[in-house]
Order: structure tokens, then sequence, then C-alpha cells
């Protein structure tokens, strides 16, 4: 079997997207994942394809011009957006969904306010941009005026995207963008959902820098004190 060029981009691509559709964040061909494979070259998912059930030999791979370099399937129509998230943010792999939840807050929402300190990962609240038709540069450029200054959107009426140095790092971003929008409509059911001031949010960086949150360390013996 002949090796895959960018296997490792094409294998990343593959398996975030099928971890998607497990998760419930895309289904049926409804979704797009990439990754940045060189400077010049991006691995993205391919258009029409059921992304529960995609493969590394389906992933397409193009250039930063978008002009395939690799792969047998066209990559997907909104690779438009892609291309202008690596350029404009230098990221290193991007996920939209038609995650449920985001997909619903985006029809009623202008933004989702800060509501956990978790959301400071996504750049605090959550802009949605407003609606266009998918697959356009006018859809790419509200959604990358929209991630100024963060790192997940909400666009309107139709879904979720979010981006990060890695793909591990982008695909935990979108499932926390999920997990936020569904926190808040719970919230909103039973009232008015109170969220985190500026004061707030900046204790939340203090105090996570502090004590080195979310990284594990070795415990402590009994003599050491503090």
């Amino acid at each position: 079997m002949t090796r895959l060029m960018f296997e490792r981009e094409r294998t990343e691509v593959a398996e975030a997207c099928r971890r998607l559709a497990r998760e419930g964040l895309v289904i049926g061909t409804a979704g797009n994942v990439s990754a940045a494979a060189t400077d010049d070259a991006i691995a993205v998912s391919p258009t029409g394809a059921v992304l529960a059930e995609l493969v590394p030999a389906q992933v397409a791979v193009v250039d930063r011009g978008g002009h395939l370099v690799e792969g047998e399937l066209e990559p997907t129509s909104e690779l438009g957006l892609h291309l202008g998230i690596y350029e404009r943010y230098e990221a290193g792999a991007v996920v939209h969904t038609h995650a449920p939840m985001g997909t619903a807050l985006s029809c009623v929402l202008d933004e989702l306010p800060c509501v956990h300190y978790g959301m400071l990962l996504l750049g605090g609240t959550v802009p949605v941009a407003p609606y266009e038709t998918f697959g356009t540069p006018e859809l790419a450029a509200v959604v990358l005026d929209a991630l100024e200054g963060k790192t997940a959107a909400l666009m309107a009426n139709h879904g979720a995207i979010a981006h990060a140095p890695d793909m591990a790092a982008a695909v935990d971003r979108a499932l926390l963008l999920e997990w936020a929008c569904t926190v808040y409509w719970r919230a909103a059911a039973i009232g008015e959902p109170s969220t985190l001031d500026e004061t707030q949010r900046q204790a939340v960086v203090t105090a996570a820098l502090a004590r080195g949150y979310g990284t594990t360390r070795p415990a402590r013996g009994e003599d050491e004190g503090g």
C-alpha cells in the first residue's frame, strides 16, 4: 500500500471528524475540519463526505491558495473560511460543526454571555457572526471578524467554529463551546443567567496562573507545609 503524503495531518482530520460525530456535534456531511500540515499546505475534510466514516485517504490537501495538491476528493465548500482563519489567526487546526445547542442559540442570540470561567479559553463571551450563505466569501468575512480576539464563534442560523494551535485543542474548544451553550440554555430555562464581569474574569486568570490550573503536578508531602 502506498504511504499517504501528509499522513499525520490527514489522520488527525479523519479522527477528529469521527470523534465529533460520536459526540453529536456533526451529523451526516454537515461540518468540516482542517489541520495545518506545513507552511504552505492544509489537510481538510472533503465536501459531501460522511464525517462519521471519514478515513485519512479521503482527506484533501490544499496549498494556501486553495489548490488541491494531494487527494482525489474536492475539499469542503467552506475552504475559504478555513484558509482565512489560517492566514489571519495563524491557527494550527480549525473545527466547524453544526452542533445542535450552539446552532439553536445562534438563532436567538447576538452573543453567548460568559456564564462560566471555562469560557475564558474561548475568549470569554462568544460572538454570533451575522448570517451569510454557506461557502461564500461573505460568510468567511463576517466569521473572521467575529473571531477577533476569540478562539470560537457561533454562526447565525448555521453552526459553530473554533480554532487552536493543534487539533486536540481545537476539538476540545468545539466541545467546550457546545457545553457552554448547553449550560446557558439550561440556566435560561429557569431564569436570567448571571454572567462573569471583567473583574471576575481577571480574578480567574490570576488564580489559574498562580495555581497551575489545568495541569497535573506531584502531590506535596505532609512535611512540606504551605
